[in-house]
């Protein structure tokens, strides 16, 4: 993919959106619309098959269709906008030599817009699979078709158009973590509120949920549901798709963070077959920097975002299954292939090899009724959804690593004030130079050292106060701040709880040990009991006490907590996974 590509999630504009997305794009459409010239046309018709549609006829319908690319040979095919609601909007015409389908079209996820047929039409039909051929077969070309891909669902996302319709007031907690959750996923939605907006009021007088069932959401086939879960809004946008039990992966991985991203490219484009099961959305805790600067190959630097959605759409060019929101809740090793049991349901999946790129769970401080206030003023990430909730008001944020500093910085362009607050004497030993020197020079951030939060008062309507014991007191008193918004980035703990029934050896802390590790721990357990000299095998560098599983990033004992790391982890595992299924047994 080209260097220049546009990034995953652009920023917020403080201009008109609509009219903002429309001044950022007009300059691209060429490469948003391109037309292929009839010698790259012929070069495509190995890749699908001809068919006719009469005037009038629809080719794919929004939430309903799951289709490929229509490359378009004689007529013309009208592109339109729709909701769930009917609302329905042009967005363009395709032309002969012109094409229909975005970024999701690239694993076969349903349709975002409608295309009906200007006359009698003519096209070209490649399905997903034969498209993901396409691009890798026909590198320039394909280049070209993944760019206008990527382009077309930024364009959606600017105007937020196409995808499900989100009713419920602002301020709802369970409304914020779906938009959020939808936001990191990269997925165009529309936030209604029913005080304001006529046609979310009819719905909530036709439905009238009770406020446990806010908010309503419409899906793009027009179905609705109140109060979905992830998992229920995942399957009804075809982000969750039906997995069978009956197939063996070459690779199943746990976690689509930028370790388990590049595992999936890189096996994927060496021929494996490759699932990804992501709990949240893809890139992980990593998705949610607002600007990584370290990163090699970025000298201006690069939001995780960006970079996680770069990662995320090469993955579907080389064929690997995601599925979101679907966390893993045993692994099973007592048989093989290995098994990957889904949590909340008994479904297991099974693989060959299995590579362990969970990460980590969101580390909590010890306040008794934190639970009542996250999404509705405690958050554990910073993206334009939360920098737009605190706009002009003062914020606190806890933490000094880099992803504390990164939020700082970007939040400090959207806050009054932004309090970080930290319980040590100072930043040096836990974050990067150069974030610790724009901290100082940003006016608007004030240090606040050997402090930390002692409570949070609120109300039905959310947060309204925190207590926090001063540094400069030295009596301990607390002080109060009429604070409605918290950003907590205190680190994590390695999400190894739901490994224990297959027997992964894991360090004091709860991180998985690999390779040497694992022969060292096994060395000093025989010493202890008096087995000397041990017999042990040998293990691969990332391989873990399991043969078989892997383990990468953030949640392997003793690794470099950094994304460029991760991604070389995620990369070198693939030759051990080769190594590992050349020796397996014939019958396996």
């Amino acid at each position: 993919m080209a260097t220049d590509s546009t990034d995953f999630t652009p920023e917020p504009s403080s201009l008109d959106p609509v009219a903002a997305a429309l001044d950022n794009l007009a300059s691209r459409r060429h490469q948003m619309f391109p037309t292929l010239h009839e010698h790259e046309i012929r070069r495509l018709h190995r890749f699908g098959v001809v068919r006719q549609f009469r005037d009038g006829e629809r080719l794919y319908e929004a939430g309903r269709t799951n289709f490929g690319m229509m490359v378009v040979l004689k007529g013309k095919v009208a592109i339109s906008r729709y909701d769930g609601l009917g609302n329905t909007s042009p967005i363009v015409e395709h032309g002969p030599g012109e094409f229909g389908a975005e970024v999701g079209q690239l694993s076969g996820r349903p349709s975002l817009v409608n295309g009906d047929a200007v006359g009698d039409v003519e096209v070209l039909a490649i399905a997903s699979e034969q498209l993901r051929a396409l691009v890798i077969a026909e590198a320039e070309l394909g280049e070209r078709i993944v760019r206008a891909l990527i382009l077309r669902r930024i364009g959606l996302l600017e105007v937020n158009s196409g995808g499900p319709v989100l009713v419920g007031p602002p301020g709802n907690s369970c409304l914020h973590n779906l938009q959020s959750w939808l936001s990191s996923n990269g997925h165009p939605h529309t936030v209604l509120d029913p005080k304001v907006d006529q046609q979310a009021a009819a719905l909530c007088e036709h439905y009238r949920p009770r406020p446990e069932e806010l908010p309503l959401v419409v899906c793009p086939d027009g179905s609705v549901k109140k109060n979905p879960t992830n998992v229920e809004l995942g399957r009804c946008l075809g982000m969750l798709p039906e997995l069978s039990s009956d197939k063996v992966w070459d690779v199943i991985v746990v976690g689509a963070g930028p370790a388990g991203l590049a595992t999936a490219v890189y096996a994927a484009s060496e021929g494996l077959s490759v699932l990804a099961l992501e709990t949240r959305a893809f890139g992980g805790q990593a998705a949610a920097s607002a600007r990584i600067e370290n990163y090699l190959g970025f000298p201006t630097g690069i939001s995780g975002g960006a970079l996680a959605g770069r990662a995320y759409v090469q993955s579907q060019k080389f064929g690997v299954e995601i599925a979101i929101p679907a966390p893993a809740g045993r692994l099973l090793c007592d048989t093989y292939p290995l098994q990957v049991e889904m949590c909340g349901s008994l479904q297991r999946l099974q693989a060959k090899t299995v590579v362990l790129s969970c990460g980590a769970r969101y580390r909590r401080p010890n306040l008794p009724n934190l639970k009542q206030f996250e999404g509705r003023g405690v958050y554990y990430w910073a993206s334009p959804i939360e920098a737009k909730l605190c706009k002009t008001e003062e914020i606190v944020l806890v933490g000094g690593g880099n992803s504390a500093g990164q939020a700082a910085v970007f939040l400090s362009a959207h806050a009054a004030k932004v309090h970080m607050l930290v319980r040590g004497p100072g930043l040096a030993a836990t974050m990067s130079s150069y974030l610790i020197e724009r901290i100082g020079a940003t006016p608007n951030i004030t240090l606040h050292t050997h402090s930390e939060i002692t409570a949070l008062e609120g109300d039905d309507d959310g947060l309204r106060q925190v207590s926090i014991r001063c540094s400069d007191s030295d009596s301990g008193e607390e002080c109060h701040y009429p604070v409605r918004h918290v950003f907590l980035f205190i680190g994590a703990d390695p999400n190894t709880g739901w490994l224990s029934d297959c027997g992964v050896d894991v360090d004091d802390k709860g991180f998985i040990r690999t390779g040497f590790d694992v022969a060292k721990a096994q060395c000093r357990a025989n010493f202890d009991h008096g087995v000397y000299p041990p017999d042990l095998p040998v293990r691969a560098a990332l391989e873990t006490s399991v043969p078989g599983v892997f383990a990468i990033g953030d949640v392997r004992a003793n690794s470099t907590k950094r994304v460029a790391a991760a991604v070389g982890e995620g990369a070198a595992v693939v030759s051990q996974i080769h190594a590992f299924l050349a020796n397996l047994p014939r019958e396996r």
